[in-house]
């Protein structure tokens, strides 16, 4: 199987933790898939989600992913109007959170079955200690040693196969606007530092280091930071990861970054920011109402300095337990249909 629950919620910037765990091993992960997709259930109705064209879009569909499993559920109930918008989610890749338990096996599992497909595997890693400021998605490793551990492990699922990693959301800008507090930021840094290293040291794996978003108003204080935790070995760097900042702002952003840590390249979560951010009451980045899904992934973006459009916050998960949603990271159809809806 290759169901997960991920998300992530937060102050300044919409973010979750996977409320549930991949039990199954890389066997059972190929043995449910196919090129083609796979099955994404033995309820579903209609046919299992396609891979993109790959030229536009290397990167795999999980074909029993939430939006999938959703789209089954509605078609078996008639819904077919709400089978149609989420549709428009489970069609296109988005991003797998590894969590620590099993994570060799997930990590495995996931570029195994994107492989089968000719695909790459888009994972993302937030298992830094001292996560989000013990916000909706506090948490993280237990210390600096298991969260090496979860990087190893990590590496060695993953092997020489295909795989583009987003490296720990929010954790450099969350030193910068001191967020985490100072005494633990000297070993963040190593530890992302040492991450950045292992695993580009990996024959086909390309790693982005999080840098905020375009909400942040002092980009200047991020340039040495990101430097210090390893950016400049990176492939380049993420932004916007479950914000809902424009994409028009998040590059003018992403290039005021690039132009001082050498021109790095980076990528831009578009996962639901169709209708920019929301602007009104307590809490913008948690749940907002009336956002859309935004540009559809893709590694065509028209821009040198932008190696790819990317849903890395899996559209339809909750950002936390605001505004009537679940549990950071839980699947809310609801929420999804709101950003199907809206995209038009």
């Amino acid at each position: 199987m290759y169901r997960n629950d991920t998300g992530r919620g937060r102050r300044s910037v919409a973010r979750g933790v996977r409320t549930g765990v991949v039990l199954a091993g890389a066997a059972l992960l190929l043995s449910a898939c196919s090129s083609s997709g796979g099955d994404p259930g033995e309820n579903a109705s209609g046919p299992p989600p396609k891979q993109q064209p790959k030229s536009k879009n290397p990167y795999w569909v999980n074909p029993e992913g939430n939006a999938a499993r959703q789209v089954a559920a509605y078609e078996k109930d008639g819904e077919r109007d709400d089978a149609e918008l989420i549709r428009r989610i489970a069609r296109r890749p988005v991003a797998e959170w590894l969590v620590p338990e099993n994570a060799e096996d997930q990590a495995r599992g996931f570029t195994e079955a994107a492989e089968k497909a000719d695909r790459d595997a888009l994972l993302v890693l937030y298992n830094v200690p001292h996560r989000d400021c013990g916000q909706y998605s506090g948490g993280g490793a237990a210390d600096g040693d298991a969260y090496r551990a979860f990087v190893d492990e990590v590496a060695r699922g993953i092997g020489d196969r295909r795989a583009t990693v987003i490296l720990e959301p929010d954790a450099v800008l969350h030193m910068v606007d001191n967020c985490t507090p100072e005494q633990f930021h000297e070993e963040r840094y190593d530890l992302l530092d040492g991450a950045v290293e292992k695993l580009t040291s990996l024959k086909n794996t390309k790693v982005y280091l999080d840098a905020g978003n375009a909400g942040w108003q002092n980009p200047d204080s991020l340039w040495e930071p990101l430097k210090r935790s390893g950016v400049e070995r990176a492939d380049g760097f993420s932004v916007n990861v479950s914000n809902f900042q424009t994409t028009e702002a998040s590059t003018e952003y992403g290039k005021k970054l690039s132009a001082k840590i050498g021109g790095k390249p980076f990528v831009i979560d578009t996962g639901r920011n169709g209708n920019g951010p929301y602007d009104k009451g307590k809490d913008p980045w948690c749940n907002p109402p009336g956002r859309a899904l935004g540009e559809e992934p893709t590694t065509e973006t028209g821009d040198a300095l932008v190696d790819a459009y990317l849903w890395i916050k899996r559209p339809g998960e909750s950002d936390g337990t605001c505004r009537g949603g679940p549990k950071a990271g839980e699947w809310w159809p609801e929420y999804a249909l709101g950003l199907a809806k809206n995209a038009g």
